[in-house]
């Protein structure tokens, strides 16, 4: 047992599940509503797990409430024993012949609109007793999610996956988006020596690494004082007539404004994977997941771009 200050360490699950509430939601009121409990009893909770370890854990402050280097120092080892309780759960019920448990799921802007609603309903339908909690974010956010343990699965870019564990599951070609009146010098394909010519719109580096890549590789100009951080953005710039921009395909799948697609004249893609926080052992319910998106995507990395 632990010691700390000559007195046992008895924080308690809950404890962790307050601090990981607060750390999530940023304010003591919001933790509350999550756990269904009082504000004070959450206030309680943080004073007393402070007292007890004998340094503060959050900052407060009218913007909100924020961890300590104490508690950022502390974060990971809290979220491992949380999520080692929800593994915990999830085996129970295996043994028992049910299937439940929460799986928490990351995943990028243009992947989160083309394919969640579809695989949530889906998985619903199969597993209606596992819940899907959806983290969208950039790529740099679902890494971190998953190395933090914050998310079990995420979808990635090959390019940004690093040293995680994953399964290729989609090629997505990348494509050139220009205003309505814009002329390609060849009918149905743009250029390389084009595109040099071009003033380009182009995202915040981490949000699109691809894109980048393709950019660097072929000596393209960047997008100047742009630091665009979303695809919806970048596309009404170039919509307004400000500039061309590189895109993998599956952003323009339901993208809304009237502009028009190339693709270009080499072949430049990226691979979409499935990566996970631990790819030695998986939980009940994780292991449903991966291999109910694995079989949604079987195929899908021959298809022709």
């Amino acid at each position: 047992m632990k010691m700390i200050q000559g007195e046992e360490y008895i924080m308690t699950l809950l404890s962790y599940q307050v601090f990981m509430a607060v750390v999530e939601q940023e304010s003591f009121q919001k933790a509350a509503q999550v756990l269904q409990l009082t504000p004070s009893a959450i206030s309680h909770a943080v004073a007393g797990m402070e007292s007890e370890l004998g340094f503060p854990l959050f900052i407060r402050s009218k913007q909100g409430v924020y961890l300590t280097n104490y508690g950022k120092e502390l974060f990971p080892y809290i979220k491992n024993v949380l999520n080692s309780d929800e593994y915990l759960h999830q085996a129970v019920a295996q043994f028992n012949g049910l299937q439940k448990g929460v799986v928490r799921v990351g995943v990028f802007n243009s992947a989160c609109v083309e394919w969640m609603p579809s695989l949530l309903k889906g998985f619903e339908q199969e597993y209606p007793n596992v819940q899907l909690d959806i983290y969208q974010g950039t790529y740099d956010d679902v890494y971190h999610w998953l190395k933090d343990g914050v998310v079990d699965v995420g979808f990635l870019s090959a390019s940004s996956v690093g040293e995680l564990a994953n399964d290729p599951i989609y090629k997505d070609r990348i494509v050139c988006v220009v205003p309505k009146d814009f002329k390609t010098e060849h009918p149905g394909y743009i250029t390389i020596e084009e595109l040099k010519k071009q003033h380009f719109v182009t995202q915040r580096e981490g949000c699109d690494a691809d894109v980048n890549n393709v950019m660097t590789k072929y000596g393209l100009p960047g997008g100047g004082g742009s630091y665009i951080v979303d695809d919806m953005s970048a596309i009404s710039l170039v919509m307004g007539g400000y500039g061309v921009c590189l895109v993998p395909e599956l952003v323009m799948r339901k993208m809304p404004f009237p502009v028009d697609i190339y693709p270009l004249e080499v072949k430049e893609e990226r691979t979409i994977v499935l990566a996970y926080a631990r790819g030695d052992v998986f939980a009940p319910a994780v292991s449903r997941v991966r291999e109910y998106i694995l079989e949604q995507f079987e195929g899908e990395l021959n298809h022709e771009v």
